[in-house]
């Protein structure tokens, strides 16, 4: 009785394995991302985000929402369909007014920001967790935009400054080339829109930036981002204190490390087709399936020789 009661535990255990990798179905095969360089208040603001999390400004932003910014590459909102204006209320548009996200839209002065020159090349690094197919749109706040107002379509030129459709997924990130407008100083935001054409979703994101000439008091160092540049690259730039940290993508266990990649190579995340399955976090418990199914087959065996 005892084996027999054994046997049927290994195998209830076994055939309940698989739900294990159920969850990633429902919702992971959807696009993912945020830009990590120039930062987006998301991602600073995220567990990922370094002692940019810890500032001022994404304190409050979290206590605003209740919440920390786990899901930073989240940030999306379904069938807008270029409809931006329309749909994205004014004083909302960091948040894509999404209330999970409300805090991003609080009027500050001390986001975490990068550094940048007026009229210089930029190359913005857009992590994605999962690829897809779309067309990135690039807006710099007009001259004249004050920090200390939510954000409203009014600040925001009609037309992008820069517009990338379907770059590729290098090492975690799509790279978008653009070249930054001229006659701007001081505090202004970066606004992208990532409109998918796989899925029916539109990304939203604000990256604080600081422009030279503008008198302000806070420290500037020297990102790795801008040793990269200087080899070839954009124009090197620095980040307003606190820099944020950039995840390292890791097959494996999805760690990360300190903003610090000088090659380009390591960004957030695994490339990852949206067909291919889940992300790495993911395939991990899949993987724990596995071993389930595989230990509790071998117990199988133990018992029937016994």
């Amino acid at each position: 009785m005892t084996r027999m009661t054994a046997r049927l535990s290994v195998t209830a255990a076994a055939a309940a394995a698989p739900l294990l990798l159920l969850p990633w179905t429902a919702g992971s095969a959807q696009a993912h991302g945020a830009p990590t360089d120039p930062v987006s208040r998301v991602y600073a603001c995220s567990p990922e985000g370094g002692d940019a999390n810890r500032s001022a400004a994404c304190r409050a932003a979290i206590g605003a929402n209740g919440a920390p910014f786990t899901a930073w590459d989240n940030l999306r909102v379904a069938g807008v369909n270029g409809r931006d204006r329309q749909v994205i209320p004014d004083g909302r548009l960091c948040s894509g007014n999404l209330p999970a996200y409300k805090g991003l839209d609080l009027a500050r002065r001390d986001w975490p920001a990068t550094r940048l020159t007026a009229g210089a090349r930029l190359t913005m690094t857009y992590a994605s967790t999962i690829a897809h197919t779309g067309t990135f749109k690039l807006y710099l706040t007009e001259p004249g935009y004050d920090p200390a107002k939510p954000l409203k379509w009014s600040d925001l030129p009609t037309r992008p400054f820069a517009q990338v459709t379907d770059p590729p997924l290098t090492n975690g990130a799509y790279h978008i080339p653009a070249t930054l407008p001229t006659h701007r100083t001081g505090r202004q935001v970066l606004y992208t829109i990532w409109q998918n054409s796989s899925t029916t979703d539109t990304y939203y994101s604000c990256s604080d930036v600081v422009f030279e000439g503008a008198g302000t008091a806070a420290k500037a160092t020297k990102t790795p981002s801008a040793a990269r540049e200087s080899t070839g690259g954009s124009p090197s730039r620095t980040a307003a204190d606190p820099s944020p940290a950039r995840p390292t993508p890791s097959a494996e266990k999805g760690t990360s490390s300190p903003a610090g990649a000088t090659d380009g190579s390591t960004p957030v995340a695994e490339a990852t087709r949206a067909d291919a399955g889940p992300s790495a976090p993911l395939l991990a418990g899949g993987a724990a399936a596995v071993l389930v199914l595989t230990g509790g087959a071998a117990l199988v065996m133990r018992l029937r020789r016994r």
